[in-house]
């Protein structure tokens, strides 16, 4: 099967990350995977209180969000994600850096160099080895999302704010075609997830 993988899901509010996840769990599962399942921001004691404050409603200037984001995600790469991938397991996330550059940089207007500074700082080089983009016009994903029930600070957020974001989630796929697999999920799940398959069984059977 080779080594250990790296894989993160991606996509704006609604897309179906939850649901997909669980798929990918299972697909793997069945194929004999070994492997971890985390989440960004989290995934660490750190990372969860920092999930906490972030999705909370006290305002937090852009500038502070990213960087608290960077500082929870060196929590994460140290004791959750590097020391997986070193024994052997897998990683599968929700969310990674591609969120950064899509919600403070695209959404908040951040300078998309100080992001590209912090990943290779806190990275070290370490990227997934493949990414799951889910896609769905925005008005269809936050039908979705707010249809759940109470919204957190980012799900309130107005329309154009996912515009920028699924507008720079669309750029990074453009920009990394052999990592990033933009994947329609507005069409049945039934689709969505057969073509998530196909990417997996890629990595399991290069």
């Amino acid at each position: 099967m080779g080594r250990a993988r790296f894989i993160t899901l991606e996509g704006g509010e609604g897309v179906g990350k939850t649901t997909n996840l669980e798929f990918v769990e299972r697909h793997l599962a069945l194929r004999g995977v070994r492997f971890v399942r985390t989440r960004e921001p989290g995934g660490t004691r750190l990372g969860e209180a920092v999930r906490d404050w972030l999705l909370g409603f006290e305002a937090v200037a852009p500038e502070a969000e990213l960087l608290l984001l960077f500082a929870a995600r060196a929590q994460h790469l140290d004791t959750v994600i590097r020391p997986a991938l070193r024994s052997g397991q897998w990683v599968i996330c929700d969310r990674f850096t591609d969120a950064s550059y899509a919600y403070q940089g695209g959404g908040r207007g951040l300078d998309p160099q100080p992001i590209a500074f912090l990943e290779r700082w806190i990275q070290d080089g370490l990227e997934p080895d493949l990414t799951l983009l889910l896609d769905a016009p925005v008005e269809v994903g936050l039908e979705r999302a707010r249809g759940r029930g109470r919204t957190d600070r980012f799900e309130a957020e107005a329309l154009p704010f996912f515009a920028r974001v699924r507008d720079a989630y669309l750029e990074r796929a453009a920009r990394f075609p052999n990592r990033i697999k933009r994947i329609d999920a507005a069409r049945p799940l039934p689709e969505v997830r057969a073509e998530i398959a196909r990417y997996l069984d890629a990595l399991l059977d290069p």
